[in-house]
């Protein structure tokens, strides 16, 4: 929205009249409809892809991290020792009474029974007796190419249909947390995007009054993220992208609502133009040239900020970059060639019952004015006390952002990741109660054979550590328990001394520790060993579940401290080019990163004192970092570019007034529709997400209705023209301003 209406005279109007006669009519009416043909086909072809996104999308966070990472490097060397091939899943038995060799017996039947409906190929290991004589556990290794939550599930209820009901089974284990994963991000073909899209829908009723203006607008979002659903879909195909359930749920609230913001903002201008333009391809073309510019400013600033994830060590972040970089440029590209070709092609018809009237001389009248309307009386309230409106806002927000010491987010444990009921969670509760906390999970230490006594000595030294084993060559069991003295067969009597399996001149112990392998003291136990370790037995790597997850919480936390300042440079930067100022760059992105503090101190008080949330993730403040800055600048970009425009002919001042007057309604429209979309993230039960939800949907409120509405108009128009410094328009009021301040005083004065 750069571009002003034009200075209106009825003499002008049959010129542009002739100049729309001059294109030819079959021009007019071909190219929309082969704009219109070209983006349904390409819907046509992309919209099977919503159900094929698990076939090249993974959960797996080793696969996310950095190649240096030890849990990456143990992550590969592991196929050597173990079946790669497998996953574990941890069935625990929990009994009310000590459990008897009848029912362990029992146990081991219907685990061999439970492989068979559950398509376990590999054999489950034998039940082993917790010291309490409570509980029993057995591991069932799961084929990773099987359908896991279908395979978890189906071997949880043959269990159960086996068993009186006086015994408990769970299914826990990296199995059973990927299910729950799995069936978590299951929602988000269906029930995020029905959520997200009736949202919007009931929005853009609301703001247009009109059934069919909607549809287009909608139909231009979906067919924009189908366009880059497919892009992405291939992309990941051809392992030149790497897609996950995260990724994807934000790639499509993205779309949606950016391209709806789009079209808002091109919709907007289009009635305008049509109200002072008979002709609906002049208003079309003037649309297009109006909205162009600020759109491909807002888009390039969102994909210059989501392209700086690709400095990221987590593959995750680093991957979202230019996955939701593709969504942001199909957003565009729907908005500024579908939209305005089902506009051209409907005219006035597409706002019906309220279609726009061709009545410049009422236009001009109220371009002059601009004393009507809601956004005017802003306006002027913002005129009469610019600077205690910035003031009282700031402080306001300062206070806000004083919650941002209580954020917690340094890493939550896995089986906390899944909101709502969990049968891993639980599993993994009982598992701690009667066993060692890392059952099943155990550290896995790859270390040089020569530095095998040593690295055994530190991790039975450890009080963290209950056991330790170590993969043999000639074992049914394939480990063998390693004691002070030595090593302990762990199979049946009579079975030859066991031997080391060495591969490569490595072995491989494995770590079981006494806390649960998700918490914060197994992490912290992890770092101790490292460190240890990295003295006693320098050649040894420590890997696991438990590593992994330390891993990518250093990760994130590198991340975000190197990309968060890139981000402000770059846009700053870009801002300067738009803006043609320095000034103005800067307030917008200091006010900017005003409004990210105050969401982000505001959610922490939410998510501890409201929500009860466990904690969060490193990479939280991130991602809400990166949308709020590179979405709320948008509002900013869409205000100042207008004030801009309208300084070049009336002064700063008065340029600040009318831009408000005239942006308020759209921006307003456009930031209800995006944080309704991201607030749609929280239908996936996925702590994450719903942290996400809360942060953008807050945040871009906070920026659409106070920074946008308040605190930057205050803000420029109490400094004036020298926030336009350096460029001309900084030396200029203009006698336009002089003009606008006496009718000012007169109208008070008659008033």
């Amino acid at each position: 929205m750069t571009n002003g209406s034009p200075h209106l005279s009825t003499a002008a109007q049959p010129d542009k009249s002739t100049r729309a006669r001059q294109v030819p009519t079959w021009l007019r009416v071909v190219l929309p409809t082969v704009l219109i043909v070209v983006w349904f086909t390409i819907a046509g072809i992309g919209g099977p892809y919503f159900g094929k996104v698990s076939e090249v999308s993974s959960n797996d966070q080793t696969t996310y991290l950095p190649q240096s990472a030890e849990a990456t490097q143990v992550q590969k060397l592991l196929g050597e020792f173990n079946d790669s091939d497998q996953i574990p899943a941890i069935v625990v038995f929990v009994a009310e009474t000590p459990l008897t060799d009848a029912d362990m017996d029992q146990f081991a039947d219907v685990l061999r029974s439970a492989e068979q409906a559950a398509a376990v190929t590999a054999q489950s290991s034998p039940p082993l007796l917790s010291d309490d004589g409570l509980a029993a556990q057995a591991f069932v290794p799961i084929d990773l190419g099987a359908d896991i939550e279908v395979a978890v599930t189906a071997l949880g209820n043959e269990l159960r249909s086996q068993l009186p009901d006086t015994v408990e089974v769970y299914v826990t284990g990296p199995a059973g947390l990927t299910a729950d994963l799995t069936a978590a991000f299951a929602g988000i073909d269906g029930l995020l995007l029905g959520v997200a899209l009736l949202a919007v829908f009931i929005i853009l009723i609301l703001v247009y009054r009109s059934f069919l203006l909607p549809i287009a607008v909608l139909i231009t979002s979906m067919f924009a993220l189908c366009a880059a659903l497919l892009t992405v879909w291939w992309l990941a195909k051809w392992e030149v992208l790497l897609l996950n359930g995260q990724t994807q749920g934000i790639l499509f609230i993205l779309v949606i609502g950016a391209a709806t913001d789009y079209s808002l903002l091109f919709v907007a201008r289009y009635r305008e133009e049509l109200r002072i333009n008979q002709s609906k391809w002049i208003a079309t073309s003037k649309a297009i040239r109006g909205s162009i510019e600020p759109i491909l400013a807002s888009g390039g600033t969102v994909i210059a900020g989501l392209l700086c994830l690709l400095l990221s060590d987590l593959r995750s972040n680093s991957a979202l970059g230019p996955v939701a970089s593709i969504g942001i440029v199909f957003a565009i590209l729907s908005a500024l060639t579908l939209l305005p070709a089902i506009l051209l092609i409907f005219g006035r018809a597409a706002f019906w019952p309220r279609k726009p009237r061709y009545e410049p001389v009422q236009v001009q009248t109220e371009q002059s004015s601009r004393r009507h309307g809601l956004w005017a009386r802003i306006a002027r309230l913002v005129e009469r006390k610019p600077r205690h409106i910035w003031l009282i806002t700031t402080l306001v927000l300062l206070a806000g952002m004083a919650g941002v010491t209580q954020l917690n987010a340094v890493g939550v444990p896995q089986s906390d990741l899944v909101l709502g009921s969990s049968e891993a969670r639980d599993g993994q509760v009982a598992l701690g109660k009667h066993f060692p906390g890392g059952s099943g999970s155990p550290a896995q230490v790859i270390v040089p054979e020569d530095e095998m006594t040593a690295a055994a000595s530190v991790l039975l030294s450890n009080d963290a550590v209950a056991d330790v084993s170590i993969a043999v060559t000639n074992s049914q069991s394939g480990t063998a328990l390693v004691l002070p003295d030595g090593i302990k067969s762990a199979g049946p009597p009579g079975e030859p001394e066991p031997q080391p399996k060495v591969i490569a001149g490595q072995v491989l112990l494995q770590a079981t520790l006494t806390q649960a392998p998700d918490s914060d003291a197994a992490a912290e136990t992890i770092v101790d060993l490292r460190e240890e370790l990295s003295t006693t037995a320098p050649g040894a790597l420590v890997g696991g579940v438990t590593a992994t997850a330390v891993d990518t919480n250093q990760a994130a936390i590198h991340d975000r401290n190197l990309i968060i300042p890139i981000v402000l440079v770059v846009i700053t930067l870009i801002l300067m080019l738009l803006l043609r100022a320095v000034i103005a760059p800067v307030l917008l992105i200091l006010t900017t990163v005003l409004s990210f503090g105050t969401a982000m101190g505001i959610s922490a008080w939410m998510f501890n004192g409201v929500f009860n949330f466990p904690g969060a993730e490193p990479a939280v403040p991130l991602y809400g970092f990166i949308f709020l800055v590179a979405l709320g600048i948008d509002y900013n970009i869409f205000l100042m570019t207008r004030v801009r425009e309208e300084s070049m002919k009336h002064g700063t001042r008065q340029g600040v007034l009318r831009g408000l007057s005239i942006t308020g309604g759209v921006i307003t429209s456009a930031g209800l529709v995006l944080a309704a979309t991201f607030a749609a993230l929280a239908v996936v039960p996925i702590l994450f997400l719903a942290q996400l939800a809360f942060i953008v949907a807050f945040g871009v409120l906070l920026d659409t209705f106070v920074v946008r509405t308040a605190l930057v108009p205050a803000l420029v128009y109490d400094i004036g023209a020298r926030v336009w410094w350096p460029s001309k328009l900084a030396k200029t009021s203009g006698p336009s301003v002089v003009a606008h301040q006496h009718d000012t005083e007169t109208v008070r004065r008659q008033s």
